[in-house]
């Protein structure tokens, strides 16, 4: 019993110095930084820690030449887009990308990895990963105290992305889809309503108890302008619509034909529903 208690007193004694000690925060050494920039359209997010020069000789000392660098402190930096870019006039997909460099005196080279999971520079560095890579040639600048990854000279369609320590910085130019998205939403809004429009539409004056009429329409829009793949769930809100306004015969109709889709596609949720709603509708 003695055992027992000692050892119950020493557990939850370690649990209460582990509570206390983690209730105390200090500050980072190199301290966490997280941004975004709306560039055109596009968001570039940045993830990074930020630590200082402090009077040490960065580049070629702390930060050796010829080997691949974290690119920061603590875990690797990340760059994410939301759209598809060119960086350095190199393609490169949207999504989120871990930033490596390998600082050289006369050129650098910069890698956007995959994998974004790492406590630093990955336990073993795989070329598969690499998304894309490019060089580019350091610029001597005024000294930055603290290491920056920053988004600058912001254009309609273009802007460099800049690592910047001590007196060296690295610009990247970017070049976002600006006008291919504006060109494309464009296009859509001038060629009038989606499918889709008219059906959301349909469905408000469905839920809001109102003007059925114009929602049965509206629905007949939506299938006439909709794909095949559509008719599923525009022909089953349609046997709704019709059901609303005591139309059975065609409720019942429209419904057989949602029911065609839903077997189609093992659609089961949707075959249920169509069954149990003509067996009702047949009953009126």
């Amino acid at each position: 019993m003695k055992d027992i208690r000692l050892i119950l007193f020493f557990t939850l004694g370690l649990n209460f110095w582990s509570t206390l000690f983690g209730q105390i925060q200090i500050p980072w050494p190199s301290t966490p930084s997280k941004s975004e920039t709306i560039v055109g359209l596009t968001l570039i997010s940045l993830d990074y820690s930020r630590p200082s020069k402090n009077g040490r000789k960065i580049f070629g000392n702390l930060v050796p030449y010829d080997t691949i660098w974290r690119t920061a402190a603590n875990k690797n930096s990340t760059i994410t887009f939301s759209d598809d870019i060119k960086i350095e006039n190199k393609e490169l997909k949207k999504g989120t990308y871990s930033i490596y460099t390998k600082p050289r005196k006369e050129i650098w080279e910069i890698y956007f990895y995959t994998d974004i999971n790492n406590l630093g520079l990955p336990a073993v560095w795989d070329t598969s990963k690499i998304a894309v890579s490019f060089s580019v040639k350091p610029k001597i600048v005024t000294t930055t105290e603290t290491f920056t990854i920053s988004i600058e000279n912001i254009g309609y369609e273009s802007c460099n992305l800049e690592i910047k320590w001590d007196n060296i910085s690295v610009p990247m130019k970017i070049e976002v889809p600006t006008d291919k998205i504006v060109s494309e939403n464009i296009d859509k809004v001038l060629s009038g309503p989606s499918a889709w429009d008219y059906y959301n539409a349909a469905e408000h004056n469905r839920r809001a108890k109102k003007n059925l009429t114009k929602a049965l329409i509206w629905i007949n829009t939506a299938i006439e302008k909709g794909t095949e793949e559509d008719n599923l769930v525009f022909y089953r809100k349609k046997s709704l619509i019709e059901a609303d306004l005591f139309d059975y015969k065609g409720a019942i109709n429209s419904a057989n034909i949602s029911l065609k889709y839903a077997k189609l596609s093992n659609n089961r949720d949707n075959i249920k529903m169509n069954a149990e709603s003509i067996l009702e509708w047949a009953k009126k």
